[in-house]
């Protein structure tokens, strides 16, 4: 990871996923980064500190038919260090595209989570691991039998739910950072990572002060007239 990169994720780190949905929106992204259907499942199911950060290694999955070839060799192999590994699969997959090994592998890598745009199993493994996993569902079956991976490193699009009618408009790229946290997984663009930061630093600043005046008595409309301007 480049120098300005480490100092873009330590920066990041010290902000929630809100906090940079809340920079984003201000930046023109009505949606805020956020990834619709990813939430967290271990170490935790939805609970405790875990915050991950860090530049997108994408992985893309297709149907075994998919005239792409078949990535040549395995992705876990080459995570770079500080990695968030990003999978990718078809809508409505029942097969899971990710396991406890591929976890394990990616931990010796350095990686710092997954996160999953479709289902992944070895839930107990992965948890054994402390390792972060961000995902639609679990599953059992591997993903043989039906996908195989096409590309590694290239833009891919966020999964369409049945409530994220827009969701196919999402776009992860190699480099994005992704940030996941309690609240869900935000995408944050390479290019708007420095423009966001100096905002996220004065909305937070500016809801403490407010969180502190209506602790003492100031209403809502008050103390966001007076902080947030």
């Amino acid at each position: 990871m480049a120098s300005r990169g480490a100092a873009i994720v330590q920066e990041l780190q010290k902000f929630t996923t809100c906090d940079v949905s809340d920079a984003l929106c201000k930046l023109g992204r009505r949606r805020g980064g956020f990834l619709p259907g990813l939430t967290m499942w271990s170490p935790q199911r939805q609970d405790g500190p875990t915050r991950i950060v860090g530049p997108a290694y994408t992985v893309k999955y297709v149907p075994l038919d998919d005239p792409a070839p078949k990535h040549p060799t395995h992705y876990i192999d080459s995570v770079p260090a500080g990695a968030v590994v990003f999978i990718s699969c078809p809508p409505r997959t029942a097969n899971a595209v990710y396991g406890g090994l591929m976890s394990a592998r990616a931990r010796a890598r350095g990686a710092v989570g997954s996160v999953v745009d479709g289902r992944f199993r070895d839930l107990h493994e992965q948890r054994e691991l402390n390792y972060p996993i961000f995902a639609r569902d679990v599953g059992t079956a591997p993903p043989g039998p039906v996908l195989k991976v096409s590309a590694v490193d290239v833009p891919v699009k966020l999964q369409q739910g049945d409530a994220d009618a827009d969701a196919d408009d999402i776009e992860v790229r190699p480099g994005d950072y992704l940030i996941g946290d309690v609240n869900g997984v935000v995408v944050l663009p390479a290019e708007l990572a420095e423009p966001a930061l100096p905002l996220m630093r004065r909305q937070v600043e500016a809801d403490d002060r407010m969180a502190a005046a209506i602790r003492d008595g100031m209403s809502f409309v008050e103390a966001s007239a007076k902080f947030r301007g």
